[in-house]
């Protein structure tokens, strides 16, 4: 991240006002003391012209089939939550989605952003917080919600959990967009997906 923010001469103070994101949150990612989620991540990959693979380097998928045993699985640098990516990078793609294998006691940071998420329980309980309702989701349910809604999540659990995670994320930069920024006291010890 600091190599590409170099790169095009940007301050942390630009950066943050480019994606929405504290300095001190931008801060702390770059020193490696603290995990960002995917929704954030994509938030810091369009305000430095990347896109989100650019730091967690999926394989691209010449087509839209993903054969299990062939399914790329990544994590963020630093995180204990591992991705498994079970859509295609075609041209034109809108949807990203992932399955997320969540630790015992991981908790996202509150964000907000453009565009809107599904996420589904595969195994394990899921503390889903939006607009700041807490839903406990467990095996078999769902939640479809708009990005722009406050969100956060977190497995309060002693066992792991997995989750589907279906969204459409855009990060434009829009003259007097109202974004949460991340609680920079609470420095995720793993992200599972949704993502965001």
């Amino acid at each position: 991240m600091r190599k590409q923010r170099h790169r095009l001469s940007l301050t942390l103070q630009q950066l943050g006002e480019a994606s929405g994101v504290s300095v001190g949150y931008l801060s702390q990612v770059e020193r490696g003391r603290a995990t960002p989620s995917l929704g954030t991540l994509s938030q810091i990959a369009v305000a430095l012209q990347v896109d989100v693979s650019f730091f967690i380097h999926t394989p691209k998928t010449q087509d839209s089939l993903t054969r299990a045993a062939e399914r790329p699985r990544f994590a963020v640098s630093g995180s204990s939550i591992e991705y498994e990516k079970i859509g295609a990078d075609f041209p034109g793609h809108e949807l990203s989605s992932y399955i997320m294998n969540v630790p015992p006691g991981y908790a996202s940071e509150e964000v907000v952003h453009e565009g809107e998420e599904v996420i589904y329980i595969l195994e394990g309980e899921i503390a889903q917080v939006v607009d700041g309702g807490e839903h406990i989701m467990r095996p078999g349910d769902s939640l479809h919600y708009l990005g722009s809604s406050p969100h956060s999540w977190s497995n309060k659990t002693d066992r792991p959990a997995r989750v589907l995670w279906v969204g459409r994320m855009q990060y434009e930069q829009a003259a007097g967009a109202n974004r949460i920024r991340p609680n920079e006291g609470a420095v995720a010890t793993a992200f599972a997906s949704s993502r965001p």
